[in-house]
């Protein structure tokens, strides 16, 4: 059976300390969903499954979020939770786990998205002092004990396709230009849950600031203004099945039409998105050029530039409203943003179908295409 996109809705993205970073992200997870469920007209009593991603579970963000946020929300009791975590691809993941249950026939609605406060719980915070592979003998022996992190790995990439820090300073800079166009053009308004815009684009960023930079690695060419911005934000879509569909009087705005997550060399990190597109567009049988809109996660300008160069995507369908450079990246929320932002791109330029993808740690990546109805 397929599985359907009735509703899709987002949060403002705020920056760390920003315009979120009081909100409990209980409630910050909850108020999406609940403004999803008034868009799309579905009734909350019968959803089968809330499922969100997020990163660093702990503090407020513990004791499984997504039935916290719905519970917080003032939903009905009867409908459970669960929290997600594929890393930075945490809350696509939630997404493809609701369209799996859809497509099986075990649920009919099913509300996935993702939420992460960093301004409360900050970036690694779930690792302590050893991380997730230090004293690992399994691990040393088959990938040795130097540094993981994903600060080398967008070094690597970046000398291993040749970037200069030219080159992803000229792509930093774009990213903020087409998120600050897409403010100012209103084409956030139908996605964002409230009357705030998204609060991390800066309109005074240029490459002389960019220049005078130091790299985030002795001897690196990544930095902070190539670098997704640390932020706050959640994401929420509804997914539903044809029959769920006729039953509740809900319309379908996109079909699900492939999804798979693929790994690549856990060490090197941030490269999975190349091989995974190619995979994916196998299995759906597309070609790269009936894509009309891509999403590709910024973590860092290098991995995007090296998708771009192993793709041969077209530059102008990829990021078209800017990326995680300038919008910010909320870890577990991201994937679910993509999916919001690529189903109303399609809806607003008439596309057929939309592809998002991203890196994430341990070397994995997502890729769903959706085809708009």
């Amino acid at each position: 059976m397929d599985a359907f996109l009735v509703g899709a809705v987002r949060s403002p993205v705020g920056r760390r300390g920003g315009i979120l970073a009081a909100a409990h992200p209980a409630d910050l997870a909850g108020s999406v969903i609940t403004a999803l469920l008034e868009r799309s007209g579905a009734d909350p009593a019968a959803v089968d499954d809330v499922i969100l991603g997020c990163v660093d579970t702990l503090g407020p963000q513990s004791g499984d979020i997504a039935r916290t946020a719905w519970l917080a929300a003032g939903l009905p009791e009867h409908v459970p939770g669960v929290t997600v975590d594929r890393q930075c691809g945490s809350g696509q993941q939630a997404v493809h786990f609701a369209a799996q249950a859809v497509a099986s026939g075990s649920a009919d609605l099913v509300v996935a998205g993702g939420v992460q406060s960093m301004s409360r719980v900050p970036i690694g915070s779930a690792m302590g002092a050893d991380g997730p592979y230090r004293g690992s003998a399994g691990w040393a022996e088959r990938y040795g004990t130097a540094e993981i992190s994903q600060f080398r790995s967008a070094d690597e990439i970046a000398a291993k396709w040749g970037l200069t820090r030219s080159e992803l300073e000229e792509y930093a800079l774009k990213s903020h230009h087409r998120a600050i166009t897409a403010i100012d053009s209103g084409r956030f308004k139908n996605e964002i849950a409230d009357t705030r815009d998204d609060e991390c684009p800066r309109r005074d960023t240029d490459r002389a600031g960019m220049a005078g930079l130091k790299p985030l690695r002795d001897g690196g060419v990544t930095t902070a203004a190539t670098s997704s911005q640390i932020a706050d934000g959640a994401a929420a879509l509804l997914v539903a099945s044809a029959r769920g569909m006729a039953e509740h009087g809900l319309r379908p705005r996109a079909r699900i039409k492939h999804l798979s997550a693929r790994g690549d060399d856990p060490v090197l990190m941030l490269t999975a998105p190349i091989a995974a597109t190619a995979h994916a567009l196998r299995r759906a049988r597309l070609d790269i050029s009936d894509i009309s809109v891509f999403e590709v996660n910024e973590a860092f300008a290098s991995v995007a530039l090296a998708w771009l160069r192993e793709t041969g995507a077209d530059p102008d369908r990829v990021n078209v409203n800017g990326g995680a450079i300038a919008l910010g990246h909320p870890l577990g929320a991201t994937g679910a943003r993509l999916l919001v932002g690529v189903l109303h791109e399609l809806e607003r330029r008439d596309g057929r179908y939309g592809l998002v993808t991203m890196c994430e740690g341990g070397g994995q990546a997502n890729v769903t295409i959706i085809e708009r109805l």
